[in-house]
């Protein structure tokens, strides 16, 4: 897929103000500091499209940004937040659930991991509700440049040997570099074909 346009729609609160259409949506979400904005510009192909921060935890919207005029991408605040009070917590916690589970144009969550941990029990935790809830969703990890082949290697395999403890099928899984655009094609082949799919 080649990118031809990608532009800032809106930021809403709540998925009650996302915006009215009929296209698909593909959400990015992941922990704090996992690389969501860099990963987005890489996939779009503009660096200046989602705004990246050294600060963990800076999306606090529900942002949308039109692609090629016939799809959207949607970038959802991380959870396990960074240094906020329990009443954001919550705030950001329902704002999310809400899209996730209201939002019926959702095609595909994408749920972005750092390659270079260990598996999280919170990730872990949230991609079981995920799958409780029926929502569609795939494993992109993030930040394979900090890391040796091997060592990459290694740390998927362990990550998706603990997936196989609860996942029969595993959910589809990329991996991905912003620094140096590995797993680029594939990921928006993959969009792609569910857009096909959908159109069919």
């Amino acid at each position: 897929m080649e990118i031809r346009s990608a532009k800032f729609v809106i930021s809403s609160a709540y998925a009650y103000q996302c915006p009215e259409h009929q296209l698909p949506e593909y959400a990015f979400i992941g922990r704090s500091n996992v690389g969501k904005s860099s990963l987005i510009n890489m996939l779009t192909a503009n660096r200046k499209l989602a705004k990246t921060s050294a600060t963990p935890g800076k999306t606090l919207l529900i942002n949308h940004f039109l692609i090629n005029e016939d799809w959207y991408l949607v970038d959802l605040p991380g959870y396990g937040f960074a240094q906020r009070s329990k009443t954001q917590r919550a705030k950001l916690e329902q704002m999310i659930s809400g899209y996730i589970l209201q939002r019926r144009q959702l095609s595909n969550l994408f749920v972005l991991i750092d390659c270079r941990h260990e598996p999280q029990q919170i990730d872990l935790e949230f991609m079981n509700w995920l799958g409780e809830s029926n929502v569609p969703f795939s494993i992109v990890f993030t930040k394979a440049d900090k890391l040796s082949r091997a060592r990459l290697t290694e740390n998927i395999n362990a990550y998706l040997t603990r997936l196989a403890e609860d996942w029969e099928p595993l959910p589809p899984h990329f991996v991905t570099s912003a620094e140096t655009r590995l797993g680029r094609e594939e990921l928006l082949k993959y969009i792609e074909d569910i857009n096909k799919e959908i159109q069919s």
